[in-house]
């Protein structure tokens, strides 16, 4: 009688079909200029947005271990440089934001140097001075508009399409395209040896630096790609937007503090907690916007209660519950399939 035989697998049977599903939602979202109204648009173009801030950060925080309450950094920056670029350099808006992104990887560098020297709470409040540092730069650039900002001018809008919908229509699929371009990113990043050295430095860095692994260098990695990205997408906010200014470009509660929300009441430390956190926040906000601070308040309930009762967020209770997976990382063992007579083959 033969033995039996074993493979090696990441995926899953949940999750091959959540990789049909979707495909079949993506090329349904990209439709949504013939089958959505403009506000529609305008809405579901903004949580691919923070969709794609909160999968970054995520990575970030809940994979490399680096806390950051400055990612808004990136994301005034990558802004400033789509303006700077299309209204003095004569760029196209839609070839300014992958440059955008490519600057904020180069500014990324300097910058890990720098806060990389300090840890835990340090970390996150040396993240937070450097974006005040940078708001402060860009406040004090009088051709970007100072302190007051800046709009886009209408030659550089007409740029992106000839007509208004074709434009809302081509902000949407930019805002869909990042969104699945940082998921991808994130998910093959992941599922690499730079992915594998991460989840065993998160697991235990002490342990991780113990078989080689090089601890400083697997962060930097990850803190500039999050950053090039970060700024990509922080381009592209305010493409949509029309207008910039240092307190918008530079936010801490638009850009890192409902980032955190959305991460932590998801899930840190896996890829579908940011997809379940933004559905809820933007559910909680399309339904308490109106109530004014008591919607804050309501946000920081949802966030206590979560964080008390599921403290790794409502998917990893959920996956901890079922044991299901829609992005499977890690390897498992298959058994043989069962033969015809309901036994397992040997």
């Amino acid at each position: 009688m033969s033995a039996a035989t074993y493979t090696i697998s990441r995926s899953t049977p949940v999750s091959r079909a959540a990789a049909v599903a979707g495909l079949i939602l993506c090329l349904f979202l990209a439709a949504a200029p013939w089958w959505a109204g403009r506000a529609d648009l305008r809405l579901m173009s903004e949580i691919f947005l923070y969709l794609s801030l909160a999968s970054l950060w995520n990575l970030l925080a809940g994979y490399a271990g680096l806390v950051s309450v400055g990612q808004q950094a990136f994301v005034g920056f990558g802004g400033y440089m789509l303006f700077a670029f299309t209204m003095f350099l004569g760029v196209s808006p839609l070839l300014a934001i992958p440059i955008a992104g490519v600057l904020g990887a180069v500014v990324a560098l300097p910058v890990a140097i720098l806060i990389f020297r300090l840890r835990g709470a340090y970390f996150a409040i040396g993240t937070w001075v450097i974006a005040e540092v940078f708001r402060l730069v860009f406040a004090q650039v009088s051709d970007l508009g100072g302190g007051s900002g800046t709009s886009l001018p209408i030659d550089v809008v007409k740029s992106i399409a000839a007509s208004r919908s074709a434009r809302e229509s081509t902000s949407y699929w930019l805002a869909l395209g990042i969104a699945v371009l940082v998921i991808a990113v994130a998910f093959l990043f992941l599922r690499s040896r730079q992915g594998l050295a991460l989840t065993a430095i998160r697991d235990n860095e002490l342990a991780a630096k113990s078989l080689g692994i090089d601890i400083w260098k697997t962060k930097l990695v990850v803190y500039i790609v999050t950053a090039a990205l970060t700024a990509a997408t922080g381009a592209l906010i305010f493409l949509q937007k029309l207008r910039i200014s240092p307190d918008a470009a530079f936010s801490v509660n638009d850009w890192t503090a409902f980032v955190i929300f959305i991460v932590v009441i998801g899930g840190i430390g896996t890829l579908e907690g940011p997809i379940i956190g933004t559905i809820i926040f933007f559910a909680l906000r399309e339904t308490l916007a109106d109530l004014g601070t008591i919607y804050l308040l309501v946000l920081g309930l949802v966030a206590i209660v979560v964080m008390l009762r599921a403290p790794k967020g409502l998917w990893g209770m959920l996956r901890a519950k079922v044991g299901i997976e829609f992005f499977p990382l890690a390897r498992r063992v298959v058994k043989p399939s069962e033969t015809q007579d309901g036994r397992h083959g040997k």
